[in-house]
């Protein structure tokens, strides 16, 4: 293509959230827009793929919506902040030790911010809406991306028709498509990725954790709506190796998750009529029958597929001036966070900032007054746009990269605390000193891992970076309020009570 500095031929592969929100970015800058997605279009109900018609349940937290609100479309952020439910906090299911069914609200924020349960299906086709009506995007789907020349900037396309059988004598079509700049958001099995490997030096690590998953369905109590359980919470039964979530819907529903190991799916898998309901008894006490008939539960477990969780992590994340690879292409990530699709949203809102101050884009678009400066470097103007193009890339992998790799970890070690921490009185006294803190002492800039991973726009990797110092006063301050304890505690065996009172204070509830 051309480098000249008429509008780029952007080619965005996948038209998920991620590649939609890439392509309304672009498409806002005046770029030539084209979007390939291997899928039927998700909005044609009679002919999408199985899976993604379902009530596939998200948390939308900060991060995504800061880059929904950078894309300059009002219209886009109105329509789905109105069909969300609001989660204010966690809300944990369990037996106590009377065998009684008990459960307990935990608040993310002391400040009462919240994240929104949002049907990813119903935010992805909005998002197709919006750029449908925009002159300079192209919609093109059923077609695969199968081959890509990102020295000479030219890609290949099967142009497939739904319900065709593919044999060695049927081949699809195959079109050629040239570009200036490709945007790869096509998942974690991304074709983008995979060419982008044959020109780019990139270390690719691919992880599959010991735990599958299965989609299940809380029905709305009334035809007209209506919720089994509390809907502004995020509801967990942790049961260390096992775990069951639910997040709400606004049409009164909830869309479950079972986490488990391969193990425990094989042998439920051998007589689920007789080892299921049990095994949800005794793990996760109060869902069936009260929340899923059991033949409902059966029948869902039979019916739905039992999926692997697979992390993906990779550097860089670009060639040269043609390619880059944003969402799931760049960091596949467990959902135990809630972090994948925000993660990959404020990926192509930094992108673009990167695009835009290194003067991709001239004049750079307005921008709001807490984006960094998008005005280009002096001298831009003499760089050709290729290289402006390719410098802007080669900082997006700078910044990037460490931050996808802090979020990947942060997510796998988020299933031990939402599976076992989350119920434990190390973790509440934990989260209580951090929470007073917070509130009580705001200049010190303490605040807890959640809220800065779910409430803010903090770099991933400075999250880590400033927890971990937080956790180092915090075990020395825990130690001394430990040998405090054991003070007060002599102290309450010849006055009546004192650790128990102190305890009962700390861990909110009755001390056995």
């Amino acid at each position: 293509m051309s480098d000249t500095e008429g509008p780029q031929r952007t080619v965005i592969c996948g038209a998920g959230p991620v590649g939609a929100l890439a392509a309304l970015y672009a498409a806002k800058r005046g770029d030539d827009v084209h979007v390939y997605e291997m899928r039927d279009d998700i909005r044609t109900v009679a002919t999408a793929p199985a899976g993604l018609t379902k009530s596939i349940n998200l948390a939308l937290a900060e991060r995504g919506l800061n880059a929904m609100r950078h894309a300059d479309s009002k219209e886009l952020l109105e329509s789905v902040l109105k069909d969300t439910v609001h989660m204010h906090s966690r809300m944990i299911h369990g037996r106590g030790k009377d065998g009684k069914v008990f459960q307990e609200s935990q608040a993310y924020d002391t400040h009462g911010r919240y994240n929104h349960a949002v049907d990813r299906a119903g935010l992805n086709k909005r998002m197709l809406d919006v750029l449908e009506g925009l002159p300079n995007v192209t919609l093109h789907f059923n077609h695969k991306l199968t081959g890509a020349n990102f020295a000479q900037n030219v890609a290949w396309f099967e142009q497939r028709r739904p319900g065709e059988k593919i044999t060695a004598e049927n081949r699809p079509k195959e079109i050629e498509v040239s570009f200036d700049f490709v945007i790869g958001a096509d998942g974690a099995h991304s074709a983008t990725r995979f060419h982008l490997m044959k020109y780019a030096n990139l270390s690719y690590q691919q992880k599959y954790i010991d735990k599958l998953w299965c989609e299940f369905h809380i029905r709305p109590t009334t035809e007209n709506g209506g919720f089994a359980i509390d809907p502004n919470h995020l509801h967990i039964w942790p049961a260390d190796s096992v775990m069951f979530i639910a997040i709400p819907s606004s049409d009164g529903s909830f869309t479950c998750t079972l986490f488990a190991s391969a193990d425990h799916f094989a042998s439920l898998s051998k007589d689920p009529a007789s080892s299921l309901p049990q095994f949800f008894d005794n793990h996760f006490p109060g869902v069936t029958p009260a929340l899923i008939p059991q033949p409902d539960l059966i029948d869902q477990f039979e019916r739905n597929a039992h999926l692997p969780l697979i992390s993906i992590k990779c550097s860089p994340h670009h060639y040269a001036a043609s390619v880059v690879i944003v969402g799931d292409a760049a960091h596949a990530m467990v959902p135990f966070y809630g972090q994948g699709m925000n993660a990959g949203l404020e990926d192509v809102r930094v992108l673009f900032e990167k695009l835009d101050s290194h003067g991709v884009y001239s004049p750079p678009p307005p921008v709001p007054s807490d984006s960094p400066s998008a005005s280009a470097p002096p001298g831009a103007e003499d760089i050709p746009r290729s290289q402006r193009r390719a410098n802007a890339l080669a900082a997006y992998t700078t910044q990037r990269v460490p931050d996808a790799h802090a979020i990947n970890d942060l997510a796998l070690n988020n299933y031990y605390e939402m599976s076992s921490h989350v119920s434990s009185p190390v973790y509440k006294v934990r989260k209580w000193m951090e929470e007073t803190v917070s509130v009580w002492m705001p200049w010190t800039g303490w605040r807890t891992q959640y809220t800065r991973v779910s409430f803010e726009n903090q770099p991933y990797s400075d999250v880590i970076r400033q927890v971990r110092r937080q956790g180092s006063i915090l075990a020395g301050v825990m130690g001394v309020v430990a040998l405090g304890a054991v003070g007060v505690g002599l102290m309450g065996v010849r006055r009546g009570g004192g650790m128990l009172s102190f305890m009962r204070h700390i861990l909110g509830g009755p001390v056995n």
